[in-house]
């Protein structure tokens, strides 16, 4: 079976070099070539994967041993280098976020449905062990009726200043990346759609600089509300420097807590610790039943989790996560900072520009 040839289009977010490394370590993938408009970074980088660099991004798009491009620029150039892609009818792994706006969101869509190519989001959170037995408690029906989920994703870059003034420092960019809030929370919310499979009806949400001054904002807190009435809460700091609780689920028969299920509590797991546990209300004797799901050595390993999966969803032909799933996670955060920046209730399906 002939390997199929992945491309890197832009080595901005460092997630891309993490599938890269990964990738150089398959039977039924190999990488081809790489185009990043920063010549330093993307020939020491291509270098370091022993492929070659050319400062062209045609130069990849039109090779023909290319079958899939990995799309890692700032947001909001995503829709302009993934559209030219997948144009050229290469598949399309895009990092996260899908775009800054819903236009150039809706524009991808348009794309993907034109060409007919494969396109997919990556959001690690998917391929997470613990992550993906809790979507199978909840969809089983082991808790029950959930009426509130709680979910916290932090991260401590904004502490590191490597990260505010090198050359990851375009996270920080209201053009190039909107906000923290948007750049980090949208990996829960697109969890929240993975898990449940809807859009909330309402957001209420406070999203701010609280310790430092450096982003447009540094942490949120947003709560949405669904159809059925479940409460989703979720918060987003990227000044934490220590975590632990990660998510709560509470149903009418059940309850799930996930510990140590982000950067900051990952890397601060103590002997002996229980990532995933489960109280049932039929066999309340039992107490926490620890479901013995592995915690990863670090948020680098859930990172790197994406790139077995990606390269298994391109040859069946199924992505990770579909464009309109891509889109969602985005609507649900616009929608947080419109209602943190008038101080309302904020409702679905959210326009933009209304």
């Amino acid at each position: 079976m002939s390997k199929l040839g992945i491309g890197i289009i832009s080595f901005a977010h460092g997630h891309v070099n993490v599938y890269a490394h990964q990738i150089r370590q398959f039977d039924d993938a190999r990488l081809v070539a790489a185009w990043d408009d920063n010549q330093e970074r993307g020939s020491k980088l291509a270098a370091d994967l022993g492929i070659p660099y050319s400062p062209h991004p045609e130069d990849v798009l039109s090779r023909p041993d290319v079958d899939c491009v990995i799309v890692g620029c700032e947001t909001n150039r995503h829709a302009d280098l993934a559209i030219a892609a997948m144009e050229a009818g290469k598949g399309v792994l895009l990092q996260k976020p899908m775009a800054t706006t819903l236009a150039d969101c809706d524009r991808m869509i348009e794309a993907a449905d034109r060409t007919g190519v494969w396109f997919s989001l990556a959001f690690q959170m998917r391929h997470d062990p613990m992550n993906q037995k809790m979507r199978e408690l909840v969809r089983s029906g082991v808790v029950g009726r959930v009426g509130t989920i709680r979910r916290r994703h932090c991260i401590s870059v904004l502490f590191n200043e490597g990260f505010v003034t090198g050359p990851s420092r375009w996270h920080l960019s209201a053009e190039a990346n909107r906000g923290m809030f948007f750049d980090d929370a949208v990996h829960v919310l697109d969890w929240l759609v993975w898990m449940t499979g809807q859009m909330p009806v309402s957001v209420i949400a406070e999203i701010d600089n609280v310790l430092t001054n450096v982003a447009p904002d540094d942490t949120g807190v947003a709560i949405y509300r669904y159809p059925d009435g479940m409460f989703a809460e979720v918060y987003n700091s990227s000044v934490t420097l220590a975590g632990e609780n990660t998510t709560e689920i509470y149903g009418d028969r059940g309850v799930i807590i996930q510990n140590h299920g982000d950067a900051v509590s990952t890397v601060l797991t103590p002997p002996g610790a229980i990532g995933l546990k489960l109280y049932e209300l039929e066999k309340g004797y039992l107490g926490w039943q620890d479901l013995g799901v592995p915690i990863p050595n670090s948020q680098g390993e859930r990172i790197a989790g994406v790139a077995r999966p990606f390269i298994d969803a391109l040859k069946a032909g199924e992505p990770l996560c579909c464009a309109r799933e891509g889109r969602m996670s985005v609507e649900m955060c616009l929608a947080a900072y419109r209602a943190a920046e008038t101080g309302t209730r904020v409702t679905f399906p959210f326009h933009e520009n209304s």
